[in-house]
């Protein structure tokens, strides 16, 4: 299911559905150069950062930055950063590897695993929610954050 804060609506989507719900959000949270995935091992995050990729016009093959914590990709000349914090033990691995830099480049940054990097996360971001409902379903849902108060889009 795929929130869509123009109607106040919810939209059931499907796997095929992620390509056309990636560049909705794509569209409307454009203007966000950090982008914070939230969602349970196994939700999705990594899927639907590739559609996102994929939608940007990353060529390269996108994959989980598990070990490396961070992958660069190239997208029409810009760079784009993928993070996973999943295996840091503390947010001091994550500040020595430089994310503060890379969060504050102007590059787009997509971020899986933020709840391990509280202290670190710019004021202005965008969220993106991904909830299981079952075993084929999940909700997506979107907010940003511009530095002062967070809102649904």
């Amino acid at each position: 299911m795929w929130y869509d804060a123009d109607t106040g609506t919810w939209r059931e989507v499907g796997l095929h559905d992620l390509d056309q719900v990636a560049g909705e959000i794509l569209e409307k949270a454009a203007p966000y150069k950090v982008w914070l995935f939230h969602g349970e091992m196994g939700s999705g995050k990594t899927t639907f950062i590739k559609k996102v990729c994929k939608k940007l016009g990353v060529s390269d093959t996108t994959s989980s930055p598990t070990f490396s914590i961070v992958n660069e990709y190239l997208a029409a000349g810009e760079r784009v950063y993928h993070f996973d914090f999943y295996r840091i033990r503390n947010e001091s691995e994550a500040f020595d590897i430089g994310s503060e830099e890379y969060f504050y480049s102007g590059d787009l940054c997509l971020v899986e695993w933020p709840e391990k990097i509280p202290s670190l996360i710019p004021a202005v971001h965008a969220n993106v929610f991904i909830t299981v409902l079952n075993e084929n379903q999940r909700t997506i849902a979107l907010s940003v954050h511009d530095g002062k108060e967070e809102k649904r889009i």
